[in-house]
């Protein structure tokens, strides 16, 4: 599972957790590093794609990585970018994106190679 609302982790690492009294666990500390990134996409309800989901996946699907939506409400996409992604492009599609208006993003868990991409 993609972490949508935590910085710092991402989908296959070690992680030491903390589970809160609603019963949600939270990481406390990385123990091992998966090589993943976590990207949180979320499209401008007010841009080219509107608010869909379905056409955040859908522009970014010949990268072939899987993602998940948090609600129909709140259309925010969560991907995990597994280790030996084309990053420099999924990089530049993103920001590409983002220039025009399809929709922002944020990282939550970059690696060495996204920051060098």
């Amino acid at each position: 599972m993609t972490p949508f609302l935590q910085d710092g982790v991402a989908e296959g690492d070690v992680v030491r957790f903390t589970v809160s009294p609603d019963g949600l666990c939270w990481a406390t500390g990385r123990v091992e590093a998966s090589g993943n990134c976590t990207v949180r996409v979320l499209p401008n309800p007010r841009g080219p794609l509107g608010p869909s989901a379905q056409a955040v996946y859908d522009r970014l699907a010949h990268f072939g990585f899987g993602g998940e939506t948090f609600s129909k409400e709140l259309p925010l996409v969560a991907f995990t970018l597994p280790a030996g992604a084309d990053l420099p492009a999924i990089k530049a599609t993103l920001q590409q994106g983002e220039v025009e208006g399809w929709w922002s993003f944020e990282v939550g868990c970059a690696t060495d190679e996204w920051e060098a991409a």
